[in-house]
């Protein structure tokens, strides 16, 4: 199987990248490096089977040679990162909903099968616990930007589904739930890798709001054997899935364990929202994902356990601090 990985450069897409290799794929990745890095992929490059363009997913010339070339495409390019969305929401509707749009496209001249990576934050405020895949989403008001990416995600979601009913593309829909582990920066928010760097560098620990809003933390490598799995399964053609692990804990215990994984002795500070994004943040008290569609389709659902992924993401942000 030859597969193409839009934003194949990122968190995800390298260690899609990486499996599907060992696997004894192909794999062809696109990555205009916005977000992500050449240094996630450095380990890739030059071996048999892997190849990579520098380019844009909004590039349709570009992006239809690509998809025509492989068997299956896995969409991963968008915009990432809460403090990425709410800072600049034009850029996370555009470069969204357009680069679905040229990948689609791009699918539907030879009904190439698309996997979409979509995510939780389409729930948006629902407060039905968990969450599942027939559920009616429940998005905030539009003067609040911290809607736009779950909007853009959603409408990404409609126009997949849309291509699948009208022009007989084969889609897949993943929704992915705080998907977390080595290689992820957090350069744009997440939540994890800073707790750790910052434990680690034995820097106080920032928590954002109350610290009582919880989540529910996945490990890359479940992830990537979750999309796997869809991708071979031609069941889930036209269906979404929830991807993700379903021990929920609270942003401030979450802080707590990872001070402990890392024998750090950092305090934990509370940071008002307000000094910590921009204006137009909105939170959600809770995040949890109903994995049963998934299990039953798949036979499979994300199942690392909280501490083994915190002590994973630790390691890595140590092995980050000692080699600057």
């Amino acid at each position: 199987m030859k597969v193409f990985i839009s934003g194949g450069a990122g968190f995800i897409g390298s260690h899609l990248s990486q499996r599907l290799l060992e696997r004894g794929d192909k794999v062809l990745v696109l990555d205009d490096l916005s977000t992500g890095s050449m240094d996630n992929i450095a380990h890739l490059t030059g071996k048999p089977g892997f190849e990579y363009r520098v380019g844009s997913a909004l590039d349709a010339p570009l992006v239809s040679e690509c998809v025509d070339r492989c068997d299956v495409t896995v969409h991963l390019a968008a915009a990432v990162g809460v403090r990425l969305i709410v800072e600049k929401p034009v850029h996370t509707i555009e470069t969204n909903v357009r680069a679905t749009e040229t990948v689609l496209n791009a699918a539907a001249k030879k009904q190439k099968l698309v996997l979409l990576a979509s995510t939780s934050e389409v729930y948006g405020k629902s407060e039905k616990i968990p969450f599942s895949e027939d559920d009616d989403l429940k998005l905030g008001p539009t003067i609040n930007s911290r809607w736009a990416y779950a909007c853009s995600k959603a409408l990404d979601e409609w126009l997949a589904l849309a291509y699948y009913r009208e022009k007989d593309v084969p889609v897949i829909i993943a929704r992915f739930f705080n998907t977390v582990g080595p290689r992820q920066t957090g350069r744009y928010g997440m939540v994890l890798p800073n707790f750790a760097a910052q434990a680690v560098a034995g820097e106080p620990i920032t928590v954002y709001g109350t610290g009582t809003q919880s989540r529910c933390f996945g490990h890359v490598k479940d992830a990537v054997e979750a999309v796997i799995r869809l991708l071979e399964t031609p069941s889930t053609i036209g269906q979404v899935y929830n991807v993700g692990a379903d021990e929920e804990v609270t942003i401030y215990r979450l802080a707590e364990m990872v001070r402990d994984a890392a024998g750090s002795s950092s305090e934990i500070v509370l940071v008002p929202y307000s000094e910590a994004y921009a204006e137009g943040f909105e939170d959600m008290q809770r995040r949890v994902p109903d994995p049963r569609k998934l299990e039953k389709a798949i036979g499979f659902r994300p199942r690392t356990p909280l501490s083994q992924i915190i002590a994973d993401v630790v390691a890595d942000q140590r092995a980050r601090l000692a080699a600057k």
